[in-house]
């Protein structure tokens, strides 16, 4: 039986691929079979790389894209009127390319996956809206010391929750991992049925919520080194996160080898997850 019912990925953008090194370990190891599974940003495609079965070739095409594109700013390109971050476009293009050729079946055959949008307060208009987002991330990332903070609610901010059972398509698949993510200046600003969508980790990148009411055990995968005492102490929820500080930094599309040191961190984490689990459990 499986130890969990459900899974929460946290978001980090290029960090998440230690997830992607964990789970490859951990859900053989583990049998892990979640019911259901609560993502946000990079973390929702991570997710559905592991549960389309596609972890090996995510993290080569990725490795390809990053690895022929030597800066993650080309400033020049403001004076032709073209994109200055090339991590938009990446991210979209490996991640499409991977859903169109495995289809939307596994995805939908599999775990519940519920990613998190963060709506705007309806008060401000989109120029207000990416103002005030920008102002609470920063905000949050040095002042606010919570793993699960609360600034952004208070601001008016609220999530959303969309299953990817919803999506019908690839591209709908896409859309809503890219809206998930949506950080200008390094991706488009996105709208999704009309109204803005931003990135679901301004209001909170570890998403528990996704599963709140849930029966069962959570396992919360994070992206960053924590101390136990920042950890919250929820009975049924088993936060785990890197032994080290994670190689490659979130918006660092440069480096293929980066990307790789970041699997193999998450690989042996989860190697000495599940040795620790099956001792418990014996």
């Amino acid at each position: 039986m499986s130890p969990y019912r459900s899974l929460i990925f946290s978001g980090g953008g290029c960090r998440c691929f230690w997830q992607a090194g964990f789970l490859d370990v951990a859900i053989p190891a583990l049998d892990l079979k979640p019911e259901v599974v609560g993502a946000v940003s990079a973390g929702a495609a991570i997710a559905c790389l592991v549960f389309s079965g596609r972890i090996a070739d995510g993290l080569v095409a990725f490795k390809q894209a990053v690895g022929s594109n030597p800066r993650n700013a080309y400033w020049s390109n403001v004076f032709r009127g073209e994109p200055v971050f090339p991590q938009a476009r990446l991210y979209r293009d490996t991640m499409l390319d991977l859903l169109e050729e495995v289809g939307i079946e596994p995805l939908q055959s599999g775990p519940d996956i519920r990613v998190v949008i963060a709506r705007t307060p309806m008060a401000l208009g989109p120029r207000t809206s990416l103002v005030a987002a920008g102002l609470l991330d920063q905000a949050q990332r040095l002042f606010v010391r919570h793993l699960h903070p609360q600034l952004a609610r208070r601001a008016g901010f609220r999530p959303e929750i969309i299953s990817l059972r919803d999506c019908r398509t690839p591209w709908d698949v896409a859309q809503l991992i890219l809206q998930s993510s949506c950080t200008p200046p390094f991706t488009p600003y996105y709208r999704r049925l009309g109204r803005p969508a931003l990135d679901g980790g301004l209001i909170d990148s570890v998403p528990v919520e996704t599963v709140d009411g849930e029966d069962g055990a959570s396992l919360v995968l994070l992206t960053r080194p924590h101390e136990a005492r920042e950890i919250p102490d929820v009975p049924g929820r088993h936060y785990i996160w890197p032994s080290a500080p994670i190689p490659v930094s979130k918006w660092d599309y440069t480096s293929a080898d980066k990307v790789q040191a970041t699997f193999d961190l998450g690989r042996r984490d989860g190697e000495r997850f599940a040795r620790e689990s099956t001792a418990v459990a014996s």
